[in-house]
């Protein structure tokens, strides 16, 4: 008797597991081609591509620009270990998928667990990257972690310098950081407010690959954002 349908789409998704990125930034989310894909899971390119595409109309894959496909926005929701209230999440989804879509990057959403200086960033997609070299963090923290560990040469690792950058996301809503966690990606940021005239309950934002204009993905950030209506607080 043959593999079963789940089975070969788990397969599909199995084909992700443990890949370098082969076809966008080093070190971000795995990117397959096609090609790939069928080769991975010894399945027919036709039969590939129909699961593909099925993962795709789902939202458990994402095809990219360049042809690619990476694992999808509701996938890495559904897999999230991050803290995030669901309510949160619900408000902010339509706003991710547009981002994503606008800018062609990886969107995400943010929330710090733990006290506000040495919490844990935590995204849903499931990642749990540095505060301080990320423009996330740089949106949640209150203030400089205890340790501030290097993760390229343009990690931020002064007490002094990450206090003042704080301090300007702080005043203007919105945080930048290029290549501090990873070489070649920059991130863009902005604070998720509560609803009912809250505080800052997540962060919002995009990684896109350098060389991309700037201007473009901060625009595109501030939109999405202001789409979000996080519910008040129960009383």
């Amino acid at each position: 008797m043959g593999e079963s349908v789940a089975g070969r789409l788990f397969s599909v998704l199995d084909a992700f597991e443990d890949v370098a990125d082969a076809g966008g930034v080093s070190g971000g989310p795995p990117v397959l081609r096609l090609t790939d894909i069928a080769a991975r899971t010894g399945l027919p390119a036709p039969t590939a591509l129909r699961l593909v595409r099925e993962l795709v109309a789902w939202g458990g894959l994402e095809r990219g620009a360049d042809g690619g496909y990476r694992l999808g926005l509701r996938l890495r929701v559904l897999g999230a270990a991050a803290p995030c209230p669901r309510g949160l999440l619900d408000a902010a989804l339509p706003a991710l998928r547009a981002l994503g879509a606008r800018t062609g990057g990886h969107a995400d959403l943010a929330v710090l667990a733990g006290p506000s200086a040495d919490g844990v960033l935590c995204l849903v997609g499931g990642d749990r990257p540095p505060p301080h070299a990320t423009a996330y963090g740089k949106v949640l923290l209150a203030a400089p972690p205890a340790e501030l560990p290097r993760h390229t040469r343009h990690t931020v690792v002064s007490p002094a310098v990450l206090a003042g950058q704080l301090a300007r996301v702080r005043a203007e809503g919105l945080a930048v950081c290029a290549e501090e966690f990873r070489l070649g990606e920059v991130t863009v940021a902005a604070p998720v407010r509560g609803g009912g005239g809250g505080g800052t309950v997540g962060a919002l934002g995009v990684t896109v690959p350098t060389g991309v204009p700037l201007d473009r993905v901060v625009a595109a950030v501030r939109a999405a954002v202001a789409r979000v209506r996080p519910p008040a607080p129960a009383p």
